[in-house]
């Protein structure tokens, strides 16, 4: 089956006979895979996940969820974020321009220890989403694998015809007079089977499967041959919830999220004992906030930067407090005010002054009670929006909040491309 990419908001059709090529805005795919794609949205929409909307019969629309999605008859769909303007540019230039955004965010958000040194990476942009992650995978096992395992010692019960480690007694004198010769024994064996090893081992199962790269099914195979004494794991929740770390095991920290990811497979819902293949989506919003926040606290180390700071509350009820107030950043500086900021993965056009640029009124309102509760009126709220080229350069002239002068609203624009230039003073 063909793979297919688009990106946000993009609209995915049946595809019939005659039908029109596959574009970055418009995707048409095998009859099959687009009912098992309606089928996912009726799941997310009992959840309250809006993944996809219906745009008609035949019609699906996407939101504003990124990553891939794999399908029973093997169809892979790729979504990528809609950052760069088309304007003339081509497809392939595009896509790798969002492939090469969306690492990156994922990268800070799942604090992902991708490795960018090497000739052998300069083409990671041109991979889809899932093969970039099995690359990434494959290239730590490989480091875990030549700097060696871990072994751990497992406690064994069996019968033999000699004595090792601890005899059960009581077994053993319950045995018929045939069998006095057998000796029910207990012992610890020194094996590399372990939940950390298991895990590892099943995740490269999967990618054997999983990928149509050549660099990676040959490295997959490879690494399948020289680990094959590691059985798979049979219960992932229970070995992920005992996997150790501490400075013996810290060759496997940076194995970890690529392990999670691959066995994981990050969805908005949980879809357990269903088709879910190698599927893996995420909401830009939260990756674009803790993009924003990352490069704050590298660019102004001094700054205390919290995400989804929430001390206060709107209301009271029965002497207890509800409704919390959750910004996603909350900073406080040094012998100076605290800043409330939120993010917003939206465009706006700081030309369109008739059209308030853009900006909507629940926005606008919720930074004001940001300022009430947070800031007492004291200090700024910041609203940040992506940068647009030629739409969105500089930041907008300040709003001034009627109730107050000494509080002001600011709405800035973060480049993504050059964050190590964001700085809000």
């Amino acid at each position: 089956m063909p793979d297919f990419t688009v990106r946000e908001y993009a609209f995915i059709s049946v595809d019939y006979k005659g039908c029109p090529i596959s574009s970055l805005d418009h995707a048409y795919i095998p009859e099959k895979a687009f009912e098992h794609l309606c089928e996912l949205a009726a799941s997310f929409s009992k959840h309250g996940a809006k993944v996809f909307e219906l745009a008609g019969r035949r019609k699906l629309k996407l939101d504003q969820y990124v990553g891939v999605i794999e399908t029973p008859c093997g169809t892979r769909i790729e979504i990528l974020p809609k950052h760069v303007e088309l304007n003339g540019t081509s497809d392939k230039t595009i896509i790798q321009d969002e492939r090469k955004l969306l690492q990156k965010m994922l990268s800070v958000s799942l604090h992902l220890p991708y490795r960018e040194a090497g000739s052998a990476n300069l083409n990671r942009f041109k991979q889809p989403l899932h093969e970039w992650i099995m690359t990434q995978f494959l290239a730590s096992f490989e480091c875990l694998v030549q700097r060696g395992l871990r072994f751990d010692y497992n406690r064994v019960k069996e019968e033999q015809k000699f004595l090792r480690g601890q005899l059960q007694h009581v077994k053993y004198m319950r045995q018929t007079p045939a069998k006095k010769h057998i000796f029910p024994i207990e012992h610890d064996v020194y094996e590399v089977n372990r939940p950390e090893n298991r895990l590892i081992r099943t995740a490269l199962e999967v990618v054997c499967k999983k990928t149509k790269d050549a660099g990676n099914w040959k490295l997959a195979q490879e690494l399948r041959l020289m680990t094959s004494e590691i059985p798979r794991s049979q219960k992932l929740q229970q070995d992920f919830r005992q996997w150790q770390s501490g400075r013996l095991l810290a060759l496997y920290a940076e194995i970890k999220p690529w392990t999670e990811l691959i066995l994981g497979e990050y969805m908005p819902v949980s879809t357990q004992e269903e088709w879910r293949g190698m599927s893996l989506l995420f909401p830009m919003e939260k990756l674009f906030e803790h993009f924003v926040a990352y490069h704050l606290r590298r660019n102004s180390p001094a700054w205390n930067v919290r995400t989804q700071h929430a001390t206060e509350h709107i209301c009271e009820h029965r002497q207890s407090k509800i409704f919390k107030l959750k910004p996603d950043i909350f900073i406080e500086r040094p012998n100076a005010k605290s800043i409330v900021m939120d993010t917003k993965w939206k465009l706006i056009d700081q030309s369109d002054r008739g059209g308030r640029y853009g900006l909507k009124d629940s926005d606008i309102q919720q930074m004001f009670t940001y300022s009430h509760y947070y800031l007492k009126h004291e200090s700024e709220v910041v609203l940040i929006y992506p940068y647009r080229k030629d739409k969105f350069t500089q930041a907008l002239d300040d709003f001034e909040f009627r109730l107050t002068t000494s509080a002001k609203l600011r709405v800035v624009p973060f480049n993504l491309d050059e964050p190590q230039n964001f700085k809000i003073i």
